[in-house]
């Protein structure tokens, strides 16, 4: 069962008493403001998981008493309309920023000009390779979240089967520690499943999803039993590939992160699993450790956020059904 825990004591004494800046940001532009300023720089606006994310960081910007500014790219693609949006943030001399970044170590070198900035920065949803000039990390342990997909899918199929990995897109540390955890767990419990596919990615939309698991299905059709995909909307380009070629509800298909469209395919068992996160929790804790880390707070330099498996079976347990619906969410 998911586990969220005890909010962090630092961020506690936040609440406690989240009025005035504190020892927030330095410089004049800074220095005059009433209330601490938080740049949240999302992978992407356009996909569900990101606007339930967005409700986190508004939900800790009430209860933190800080202002957030939410900008981002359109989709998870576009690394450089990411790195100038961060610029733009150091160059308008924000107290902090909340980042998410689209690739590992693209990102790196403006997180360092934050740092330099003295702009502190905490990284959520997704880490980076060097973690030099950052606060905390705040996120869900994706090579675990991995492991319960893959464990999942394993006992769904008895052991024994083929079965295809799709992928996000190259350098999305989230998703590839989800599809690590995966394939790691398939080839040491259960040795007699065959990964036909491992190397195929479905890119920043469901669109482009949706054309390579066709690609994927014309070939592998006819001998696929188990597939997994390591993101939302790649889950959705997925599903809709199989149902158009009446494999819906044969083929074990486990996704990561929910949607509408795959919470209806769920309960009509042409998914069998989904691994869930907690978007809103992350975005409210990523803000909340930054104010409490410019109000002079100690931190951890890591937050973790739960992960969790709905099925066809638990979806109606209340705390599952709050994780499928995290717009919903209220903590």
């Amino acid at each position: 069962m998911f586990r969220r825990g005890p909010l962090p004591i630092s961020l506690l004494i936040v609440l406690a008493g989240c009025g005035g800046r504190g020892g927030g940001g330095s410089g004049v532009e800074k220095s005059q403001r009433d209330t601490l300023l938080i740049a949240v720089v999302p992978k992407a606006t356009s996909h569900e998981f990101w606007k339930s994310v967005h409700a986190g960081a508004v939900k800790a910007q009430q209860e933190a008493g800080v202002k957030i500014i939410w900008k981002g790219p359109i989709t998870e693609s576009d690394r450089e309309a990411q790195i100038n949006v961060v610029q733009d943030f150091i160059a308008q001399n924000v107290d902090g920023i909340c980042l998410a970044p689209l690739d590992s170590q693209a990102l790196i070198p403006v997180v360092r000009e934050a740092a330099a900035a003295n702009i502190p920065v905490v990284i959520f949803d997704s880490g980076l390779d060097d973690n030099e000039g950052t606060v905390s990390f705040v996120a869900t342990d994706n090579y675990h979240g991995g492991q319960i997909a893959g464990r999942h899918l394993g006992q769904l199929l008895g052991g024994k089967g083929r079965v295809i990995v799709l992928r996000q897109a190259v350098g999305s540390q989230s998703c590839e520690q989800r599809e690590k955890g995966c394939l790691d767990t398939l080839e040491k419990e259960f040795p007699e499943i065959e990964i036909i596919s491992a190397s195929e990615y479905g890119g920043d939309t469901a669109d482009k999803a949706l054309v390579k698991s066709q690609q994927l299905l014309l070939t592998f059709g006819d001998r696929v039993d188990g597939v997994f995909t390591s993101s939302q909307h790649v889950s959705t380009g997925m599903l809709k590939a199989l149902d158009e070629q009446g494999l819906a509800g044969k083929v074990k298909f486990i996704g990561f992160d929910p949607g509408p469209e795959l919470v209806v395919a769920l309960k009509a068992r042409k998914m069998h699993g989904i691994v869930l996160q907690d978007p809103v929790r992350m975005a409210r804790l990523a803000v909340m450790t930054l104010a409490a880390h410019l109000r002079g707070h100690k931190v951890d330099a890591r937050i973790a956020t739960g992960e969790t498996l709905a099925t066809p079976d638990n979806m109606d347990h209340p705390e599952i059904k709050k994780l499928l619906e995290p717009e919903l969410y209220d903590e």
